[in-house]
């Protein structure tokens, strides 16, 4: 398994966005997070990589192993975990550098050896770009149109050599040909890497992920809102035969 949460939950301050989330991952295989807005997923997604470390308020509790390896356990380095689980957001986010300097950033950063133009080549390659910026690798990345940007954040987190690779609502921002470009591009990176993908298309869940996570908002006595797993299966099972019927009126768009 490449990750096993248990009961992991995750505060705000005084207030709990998340809780009594279980469920193991597997590698190489692509992972949604689904659920009505405000029901947690993206805040569980950055319990992957230790991204909540960066929000003053946020706690994390419960245990989120990584190969057997509590990811928040003391002597953990949060930034060699976030080497090893890369992430790509919602927005497309290029650095203002060129398309080269983009890639080599963080082999940079991190003092990575070997041949840079290799290295800058091979990310791009993966992330199914290099044909389309060969020839313009010293242009400014913001010359490039918005599917082109989010495959270059995608190639920037693949540069460092990651073994999982989170995409919170990496489609949203774009449009129907580029997000069938980014969607082929998982189905095709799964090979190498496992996939962590948050998204509200319900349609792109059920084409490109493996295992479906979905979640909703509970009310709680004092009537606030708290995510909760409502149920995780095989995704196929998930969309024609869910075992709850919350997911089931999700799924078939009766709420959310």
């Amino acid at each position: 398994m490449a990750y096993e949460l248990r009961d992991v939950e995750v505060h705000y301050g005084d207030a709990k966005a998340v809780q009594g989330v279980t469920f193991d991952l597997a590698e190489n295989e692509i992972t949604a997070f689904i659920g009505p807005s405000g029901c947690g997923k993206s805040t569980l997604i950055r319990c992957l990589n230790r991204m909540n470390d960066l929000v003053p308020s946020a706690r994390v509790g419960g245990k989120v192993l990584f190969h057997g390896q509590d990811l928040y356990a003391p002597d953990v380095d949060a930034v060699q975990v976030r080497k090893l689980i890369g992430m790509v957001f919602q927005k497309p986010n290029p650095f203002p550098k060129s398309i080269y300097e983009n890639i080599a950033f963080g082999p940079r950063v991190l003092g990575m050896k070997g041949d840079m133009d290799e290295i800058v080549e091979n990310a791009l390659r993966r992330a199914s770009l290099w044909d389309e910026v060969k020839d313009r690798m010293k242009t400014n990345a913001f010359g490039m149109s918005g599917g082109q940007q989010q495959r270059l954040c995608i190639a920037r987190a693949l540069a460092v050599e990651p073994e999982v690779i989170l995409m919170d609502e990496p489609c949203s921002a774009l449009d129907p040909i580029s997000t069938a470009a980014i969607e082929d591009l998982m189905l095709e990176l799964k090979q190498k890497y496992t996939i962590v993908i948050v998204t509200h298309n319900m349609q792109q869940a059920a084409r490109v992920s493996d295992m479906t996570a979905f979640f909703t908002v509970a009310k709680v006595d004092d009537g606030k809102r708290i995510g909760e797993l409502v149920e995780f299966s095989q995704t196929e099972k998930m969309f024609s035969n869910p075992d709850d019927e919350r997911t089931e009126q999700y799924v078939t768009g009766k709420f959310g």
